[in-house]
């Protein structure tokens, strides 16, 4: 099954910033496009802001101006359902509601040909609860589109359970025709994106909440140090707090309340305070004019201790040994211990964040996972109460003898990074077993759709098979609401890896 023909009109009902956004796309690909809205005048308003856009990429020479006057005069609104009788795909982008989309969808069963394909934009609602009273449901796919629709790549091209195999074809390779990069997904509560993404909010809000540290630092982490684009904070400002809730919240009803997917009280509050974002003016931070972009906590400075002892070599860190010698701190080593962790001049202990907390051995600092310890510019480490004051600030030292900024946040296990890509990961695997999506659909998606750094099978084999797996359980032995029990797939993973090796454990 291939592409639709350029020859073939589409359309697009619904004419907001996603409809005109897929409308664009689909003109500048080629095709003649219809464009419609129930309220009469929209679609002209929307064809003229197309057309606007379309003369921006003119000026930027993205367009040359024969293509736009062309790419015009196939841009068509259209006064009634009507018009749309010999469009051989239709683009529903209606409000996210249920039974609007349905009824929309059994109106153009009566007006389109019985080979049309017809696809929902739905980014939060089940494929197959809108096609369910259809009487072609076969025909019916998502084109789950990110917003910008004509900068975003990714499309989510979603089969409903009740979606012929040749419908899904035909959008995927139509949507890789419109040069967007499709990956192929089962109708699952927020398909892979929106599914696979809630631990990046989730985790983060939940270190704030529990006083562990403020928005502020927590996204200076996730960026300096996970490689995160942007942090979970700035980004929900940016979404919408309303917006960004009401996916997590309806992701989470759909998996009958599943504790994995557990909204967040403090954004809850947010939300019902009005505090929306950049839209309201105030959400995490303060957006309004004048106002002072708060800043992450950082360390004052502290002397680097004069050497520390390696007991193993780190796992994930390990690249931290060269750049300790580098910056010119003595590495002893210690073969005859198969831990990993460095042992400072104190006593004291450095490990990476593994799910335990601080409070519970004799002194000993955690340091968070980081995307790349060479390149990163920010370290976060974590200690209790009971944590020496020498040991803490020779571990603080140490991290800006290698030229980081060093934030000390509380005693919370697994930390900040370290615990949101384990949940990614594990999420990601949890996915894949049950036929949600491939790994390098999920992979592609996540780096795409999110601008993640890496894509959570990726992270996977950089980090080990069995370092997800054995983080979500310590953290599952403190937290056992069930957040953090990994699933079955990712227990497979490991153990299957472990056997392999010969371990019994």
């Amino acid at each position: 099954m291939t592409a639709l023909d350029l020859s073939s009109p589409v359309a697009v009902v619904g004419t907001g910033t996603m409809g005109q956004g897929i409308a664009q796309v689909a003109l500048v690909a080629g095709h003649t496009v219809r464009l419609y809205d129930a309220v009469p005048g929209r679609a002209r308003e929307a064809a003229d802001a197309i057309a606007a856009r379309l003369d921006r990429l003119v000026e930027k020479a993205r367009l040359s101006a024969a293509d736009r006057d062309a790419a015009r005069a196939r841009l068509l609104p259209a006064g009634h359902l009507t018009d749309l009788a010999d469009c051989s795909l239709v683009v529903e982008a209606v409000l996210e509601r249920l039974e609007a989309k349905q009824d929309l969808l059994r109106e153009l069963e009566g007006i389109v040909a019985e080979d049309c394909l017809l696809a929902t934009n739905t980014s939060s609602l089940s494929v197959t609860a809108i096609g369910g009273p259809l009487r072609f449901p076969g025909r019916l796919v998502g084109l789950h589109f990110f917003n910008p629709a004509p900068l975003m790549p990714l499309v989510e091209v979603v089969s409903g359970f009740a979606t012929d195999v040749s419908s899904a074809t035909r959008a995927y390779e139509t949507a890789r025709a419109w040069g967007k990069t499709p990956v192929a997904c089962a109708d699952t509560p927020g398909f892979i994106v929106n599914r696979i993404a809630r631990p990046f909010y989730a985790e983060a809000f939940a270190v704030h909440e529990a006083q562990g540290a403020d928005p502020a630092t927590i996204d200076a982490v996730l960026r300096e140090s996970g490689g995160f684009r942007m942090g979970a904070f700035e980004l929900t400002d940016l979404i919408g707090q309303d917006v960004n809730e009401s996916v997590t919240h309806s992701v989470w009803q759909a998996f009958f309340q599943d504790p994995r997917f557990t909204p967040s009280l403090a954004q809850r509050r947010l939300v019902e305070s009005g505090r929306l974002g950049r839209k309201s003016g105030h959400g995490w931070y303060d957006h309004r004019d004048g106002a002072e972009a708060p800043e992450p906590h950082t360390a004052e400075p502290a002397d680097p201790p004069a050497h520390v002892v390696a007991e193993g070599d780190l796992g994930p860190a390990a690249e931290l040994l060269a750049l300790i010698r580098e910056a010119g701190v003595q590495v002893r080593e210690d073969d005859e211990d198969h831990g990993t962790r460095l042992v400072l001049p104190s006593g004291g202990q450095l490990a990476l964040a593994d799910g335990q907390t601080s409070v519970e051995f004799r002194d000993v600092v955690y340091f968070d996972l980081a995307f790349d310890y060479r390149a990163c510019t920010r370290v976060a480490l974590s200690a209790c109460q009971d944590t020496s004051a020498r040991t803490l600030a020779e571990a603080v030292g140490l991290f800006q003898a290698l030229g980081k900024q060093v934030s000390v946040i509380g005693d919370v296990p697994g930390m900040i990074v370290a615990r949101t890509v384990a949940r990614i990961v594990d999420l990601a695997h949890d996915a894949v077993a049950k036929g949600v999506a491939t790994e390098e659909d999920i992979d592609t998606a996540m780096r795409l759709g999110v601008s993640y750094p890496l894509g959570p099978f990726e992270w996977s084999r950089r980090l080990g098979r069995n370092w997800a797996y054995a983080l979500l359980d310590d953290l599952h032995l403190r937290d056992p609401s069930g957040r953090y029990a990994p699933s079955l797939a990712l227990y497979r993973h490991a153990y299957a890896t472990d056997k392999r090796e010969g371990s019994t454990s």
